[in-house]
């Protein structure tokens, strides 16, 4: 009995992308424990003094590893700081007053507990950093403020004198003072309180009254981002989960149908002839 070549071609094809698949996934945790072992050394010694022996022990990886993904500790402190928007993310909101409140709220919450989003504000801050990092995330930070008070602006929101670019240089650098402050004070403890009171303190400057009534500043907004956060994110994988399975029982029925059809083809050519 000889097995079809079709079939053992289609079983390759779905192993060799299974691998693949596992492969990349490897890949992303690996890079993601070097970052995180990279931002924890920043962030106890600063740039300066952190060196990659420091950042190998940490992270567990092979040097090989480590230079596969960052070429140089400047990349990997760059690395750092490019992870400061994907953790300050938060879901979209009808108001863009609350969006930016929240997503305000979700750093102060992961600053003292992600050693990635304060590492990034130590290599943001230190003056020395200037020159290899151009400001760090701060100019980063200051778009993405401006940009949701554009935004804002555009719906109505804001009052009529409010310059959303000057507004915005001047929220992020408050919120920075905030932090340096907390850092200083409480190792941040206090971080969430002070942060929804400086908000509670600018907003009425800038807001509508309709909006301002509307919008929830509560210390506590942090927490409960980030959960809703958390829960869209395993709905999310959820989802890949099962259009993996989807498409895994459509590749199976797919080589099913290619040796079924293998086995037909004489039948039809012996009744043609």
């Amino acid at each position: 009995m000889h097995s079809d070549p079709r079939s053992t071609r289609s079983t390759r094809s779905t192993r060799t992308l299974g691998g693949n698949v596992a492969r990349q996934e490897r890949a992303v945790r690996t890079r993601r424990a070097i970052l995180e072992a990279a931002a924890a050394v920043f962030d106890e010694r600063g740039y300066e003094a952190a060196t990659i022996a420091d950042i190998l022990a940490r992270a567990g990886v092979t040097k090989g590893a480590l230079y596969f993904h960052f070429c140089s500790k400047q990349e990997l402190a760059q690395g750092v700081l490019d992870e400061q928007f994907v953790e300050g993310g938060v879901p979209p909101r009808e108001s863009k007053l609350q969006e930016l409140f929240d997503v305000a709220m979700v750093l102060a919450h992961r600053m003292r507990r992600q050693p990635l989003l304060s590492a990034g504000a130590r290599l943001s801050l230190e003056p020395e950093m200037r020159e290899i990092f151009g400001g760090g995330s701060v100019p980063g930070w200051i778009g993405v403020v401006e940009e949701l008070l554009a935004q804002a602006k555009a719906q109505g929101e804001l009052l009529p004198h409010v310059n959303p670019a000057e507004t915005a240089w001047i929220m992020s650098a408050s919120w920075t003072g905030v932090q340096v402050y907390s850092q200083t004070l409480s190792a941040r403890e206090d971080m969430e309180r002070w942060v929804s009171a400086l908000y509670q303190h600018l907003y009425p400057g800038i807001a509508t009254p309709a909006v301002l009534a509307r919008l929830d500043m509560a210390a506590d907004r942090g927490d409960r981002v980030v959960e809703e956060i958390k829960l869209l994110e395993a709905r999310a994988q959820e989802d890949c989960e099962d259009e993996a399975e989807i498409g895994a029982e459509a590749g199976a029925e797919t080589g099913a149908g290619a040796v079924a059809g293998a086995g037909e083809e004489p039948a039809r050519d012996a009744a043609a002839v």
